[in-house]
């Protein structure tokens, strides 16, 4: 597939975005609202679940919001090397903007936010 197929469920509110059809996928929760599919031996993104869309894409007075990847404290070291290397790659980054919060020197905690791009070819 050369464009990502965007399915949005008004009633639920939330973003279906599909790299790939009919593969099978391992779920990855990057947040509380962000699924990631992944087809883990091949190394790829089969897509991307929002749920609450239109609270995901809401922006501030400073701008766009972005959200702690929670779910990174359930992952194994491995799995999250490939979802941190599956990120940063089309056509996923893309999508989601993969940065860092350091609230301290020696403490960075990764976050993701929506790319602005991806927010309005969705709608």
């Amino acid at each position: 597939m050369s464009e990502p197929l965007y399915s949005y469920d008004e009633l639920s509110d939330t973003l279906s975005i599909a790299f790939t059809i009919g593969e099978h996928a391992t779920g990855i929760e990057l947040t509380d609202h962000i699924l990631l599919r992944l087809n883990t031996r091949d190394r790829r993104a089969i897509g991307i679940t929002l749920l609450d869309y239109s609270l995901l894409t809401q922006t501030t007075e400073v701008g766009q919001k972005s959200y702690p990847l929670t779910g990174f404290d359930d992952l194994t070291e491995e799995t999250r090397a490939l979802v941190i290397d599956i990120l940063r790659q089309p056509p996923v980054n893309e999508i989601l903007v993969l940065s860092a919060y350091t609230p301290a020197i020696n403490q960075t905690i990764p976050i993701i936010a929506i790319h602005p791009i991806a927010i309005s070819q969705s709608s």
